[in-house]
């Protein structure tokens, strides 16, 4: 662990001094790897928004490590707010995965859009990519846009405007993420979702419609019998 007295210069160190950290601890999940990002969260608190990006840049390189870069940039002001096309792009490379799509899109994407740094043309974009992770990270990028915690007051326009391209995309992990996105609304606007899912009803894949409209029946994706 580095000493938090000391001006932040090198990356390359602050890099192996988190990788240590980590493989030094005595359990490794997902609780104690986010308490190692809290400390150097705090440690870190006067670096330089471009110190931050660059350290997020060496850490996503690793793929384990790759979650700890997005936290790192979203619980530092300054470099959270750098963050644009170029820079969204360039942190979402690699995305292979249920969860390297989803702690890109619910950590960076989807609350960069909330924030206005980009614009629903990016989120776009990728709904047109040949690349299902990021068809799935524009779909969980709406997520941020209505869900509370994060700040979102619900937006059916954009949510759908997004929505509406992919009915037709059967891939899994893009209808699982479909899914989410519209349920995610229902609390905002459940007349809104309900009025999509009955005008796409012949394109929709069957696991959309089933956990929607549980949603909208029960407040639940798969309510218990």
């Amino acid at each position: 662990m580095l000493d938090p007295s000391i001006p932040w210069k090198d990356v390359d160190d602050t890099v192996a001094a988190i990788q240590a950290d980590l493989r030094a601890l005595p359990v490794r999940n997902t609780g104690t790897m986010r308490d190692v990002r809290r400390r150097y969260s705090r440690e870190l608190k006067t670096a330089s928004a471009d110190f931050i990006l660059q350290l997020a840049r060496k850490l996503i390189q690793t793929e384990s490590t790759r979650w700890i870069a997005y936290e790192l940039i979203q619980n530092h002001p300054q470099a959270f707010k750098c963050l644009g096309k170029a820079e969204l792009e360039e942190l979402g490379r690699g995305i292979n995965s249920w969860w390297t799509v989803d702690a890109f899109a619910r950590t960076l994407s989807g609350p960069a859009w909330l924030k206005g740094q980009v614009s629903a043309e990016l989120i776009l974009e990728w709904t047109r990519s040949d690349d299902p992770w990021w068809r799935r990270a524009a779909l969980v990028s709406t997520v941020a846009l209505n869900v509370r915690s994060q700040g979102g007051r619900g937006d059916l326009t954009r949510t759908v405007r997004i929505c509406r391209v992919l009915v037709k995309d059967h891939e899994e992990m893009v209808v699982k993420a479909l899914s989410w996105a519209l349920r995610e609304l229902v609390v905002h606007d459940a007349g809104g979702v309900q009025a999509f899912l009955d005008q796409y009803e012949a394109d929709l894949a069957p696991r959309v419609k089933r956990e929607v409209r549980n949603k909208l029946k029960t407040g639940l994706k798969n309510p218990r019998n």
